[in-house]
This record gives structure tokens, C-alpha cells and sequence, in this order.
């Protein structure tokens, strides 16, 4: 049989675990830099915002994400940029390759190239290819291969404060710690949402819109819900900052949308939480996930007991998982391969993606 999205969601725990388990082994150290770029596109961008966050409070490190396409032909370079960090699963992405290339030649700066493939393009164009060790993913949307981008860059931030001292060895440990308890938790994580799924699996399926509102660190899960939906239940799907919501976008609200909330302990916590109750009286659609508990039926709660910070890694899960069961409820074959030459034919791939 052909492996499915949900065959490398349920590996995530193993690949997430050996990643952990030879920490710091393969991982470069950011050293003395001080202002980071980071360049990627699809999932790939969607990880670095959901890292991002975690890495600059652990080392200080000032780090901007940006489109490869947009930043080779719009954006002024920074001479203070330190590091260039591009990032590909495939390593196949040319416009990542494009703007590598050029950065190189024409500021001399260092790269590194994150990327499931040390043999790809990417992996020969950087000075320094990180392996996130996901193995082989035959499926045209990403799962094991953006979480073990995740933890990737945060190790590397971790390795970076360490190496640096702003970490003590217990402190070390204890973020370790941390990551490893919500890795141990993913069995669990999947089960809850597997229950969350036969509890409103009709409400979602019959959904037109999805929203997707969250706040901080969670922004890297919001856009990576609004890419998994799009790209598998095809209905059309938004991710949205908690602030740039309640600028303008709420007036589309109706009552046939579905919105989620990410909600995580923090001092905007509030307003989220205000903004479900107001919500709830335009659509009766409307679900939390949280990383603790809740008594309540219409949240999904992880069971975990992590940082915001660090929430990223594990909420992205369950968007996954309800990303394929959406689809698949919907009779959308997603094992059946569409717009296969599109890729090549747009120039934003070296070759086809090797999914057969």
C-alpha cells in the first residue's frame, strides 16, 4: 500500500526522538552572530516562523524569515546580516537556491542549508547542509519532514545558548527536558484528536471556510494549517494573527465558518479567549486547541505541559492529522497525485517531487 500522510505523522515520535537523542551531534552553533536570514517557502517558512521565537529568546540572535523570490528581487540587504540560513525539505526549491547563489556572490556572507536531503541541490550550494534526519517522506504533503524542521532550528538554538553560556548545563537539560516530554506525548496527542475527529467529524467535513487565530509563536502554526488545509481539503483556509483579525478580517465572519483558536498560556491570553466567547455568537463552529486540559467539549486539548515557545512543535499536529481526515471525508484522494507537472513547469522545482 501506498504510505499516506497520516503513515508519517504517526512516525513523528521516532524521527523527533532520535533527533533529540543525539543532540548536539551534526548541529552547527550560531557563535557570535548577531543578526540571522533565514530564506524559505511553503512548509519550510511556515517551520521557521514556528522556531523563530524560541531561538531568539534563547540566544539573543536577531533572526528575519523571509520568501527567497521576494527577498532576491525586492528587499535591501542588511550588511549586518551575520548568516544566511536557507531552508528546503526537498532542497529542490530554486527559488531558495536562487537567492543562495546570489547572496554568495555578491556579500561573500556564510550559509547554511537546513534540509531532509544532503545530496539535494541545496545541501551542494551552502557552506554548512544540517541534516533534519526526517528519512524518507513519499508524500506531497509534508508532515515528519516540517516538524523535524522544527526541532532542528530550536536544537541548533539551544546548542547556540549553550555554547555561547547563556545557558547553564541544567538549564540545557531542562529545555531538553521539556522537548522531550511533548515528543513522548505524540501517541497521545494523535489519539486525542483521533476522539476529536469522531466527535465533529461531520461538522468539519461539510465546512466552505476555515480560520485558523492565534497569537506569538503560534504563527507558525497558523499559516501551516492554512497550507495543509489548502493544499489537501481544498476548501479555502487562513490562518490569522490574533490583532490583524480584529482589524478587518472579522467582518467577514458568517455563520457557516469554522474557526479555531490556539490558545496557549500567555499574557494575551485574554484576548483570545474574549474573542472566542464574541465569535461564538456569530458561528456555533468554533474550537480551541490548548497544550494543557479543558473540560471543554469544543476544545482539543494536548495534554502537555510546555512553554509557548515551544508549543509550535506539538499543536501543528493535530491540523495535520484533521487535514487528512477533512479531505479524505470530503472524497478527495489524496494518494492520487494532481498537477503533477506543475513544479517544472513553473520553475519552482529542480524536478518532479518523487512520490510513486
Amino acid at each position: 500500500m501506498k504510505p499516506t500522510m497520516m503513515t508519517y505523522i504517526h512516525q513523528q515520535s521516532e524521527v523527533l526522538g532520535n533527533l533529540l537523542a543525539r543532540y548536539p551531534h551534526g548541529l552547527p552553533a550560531l557563535g557570535e552572530a548577531k543578526t540571522v536570514l533565514v530564506l524559505a517557502t511553503g512548509s519550510s517558512i511556515n517551520a521557521a516562523l514556528s522556531a523563530k521565537y524560541y531561538v531568539e529568546r534563547l540566544t539573543g540572535v536577531r533572526i528575519t524569515v523571509q520568501e527567497p523570490f521576494h527577498f532576491q528581487h525586492y528587499e535591501q540587504w542588511d550588511p549586518a546580516t551575520d548568516r544566511v540560513i536557507a531552508i528546503s525539505q526537498s532542497g529542490e526549491s530554486t527559488s531558495t537556491l536562487a537567492a543562495i547563489t546570489a547572496l554568495k556572490q555578491q556579500h561573500g556572507v556564510e550559509t547554511w542549508g537546513i534540509t531532509g536531503s544532503m545530496h539535494s541541490p541545496l545541501a551542494q550550494a551552502v557552506d554548512h547542509a544540517v541534516d533534519i534526519m526526517n528519512g524518507e517522506e513519499r508524500v506531497g504533503y509534508v508532515t515528519k519532514g516540517y516538524v523535524a524542521t522544527i526541532l532542528t532550528l530550536m536544537l541548533i538554538g539551544i546548542h547556540s545558548a549553550r555554547q555561547k553560556g547563556l545557558l547553564t548545563a541544567e538549564q540545557e537539560q531542562h529545555e531538553l527536558a521539556q522537548l522531550q516530554c511533548g515528543v513522548a506525548a505524540l501517541p497521545d496527542i494523535i489519539a486525542r484528536t483521533e476522539r476529536f475527529w469522531l466527535r465533529w467529524q461531520d461538522d468539519l467535513t461539510a465546512a466552505p471556510r476555515f480560520i485558523a487565530i492565534g497569537f506569538g509563536p503560534a504563527i507558525g502554526v497558523l499559516k501551516e494549517m492554512e497550507t495543509k488545509f489548502s493544499e489537501t481539503v481544498r476548501v479555502p483556509s487562513q490562518g490569522i494573527e490574533l490583532e490583524a483579525f480584529m482589524h478587518g478580517p472579522y467582518f467577514e465572519i458568517n455563520p457557516q465558518h469554522r474557526l479555531f483558536f490556539l490558545d496557549v498560556e500567555a499574557p494575551v491570553r485574554e484576548r483570545l479567549q474574549l474573542l472566542r466567547q464574541y465569535e461564538q455568537r456569530v458561528t456555533p463552529h468554533v474550537w480551541s486547541v490548548c497544550t494543557g486540559e479543558s473540560e471543554d467539549e469544543r476544545t482539543l486539548a494536548l495534554g502537555i505541559e510546555v512553554s509557548e515557545w515551544i508549543a509550535p512543535l506539538f499543536m501543528v499536529v493535530p491540523f495535520q492529522i484533521l487535514a487528512h481526515h477533512t479531505a479524505e471525508a470530503k472524497g478527495n484522494n489524496l494518494p492520487q497525485r494532481i498537477f503533477t507537472d506543475f513544479g517544472v513547469s513553473m520553475k519552482s522545482k529542480t524536478k518532479p517531487g518523487d512520490y510513486d
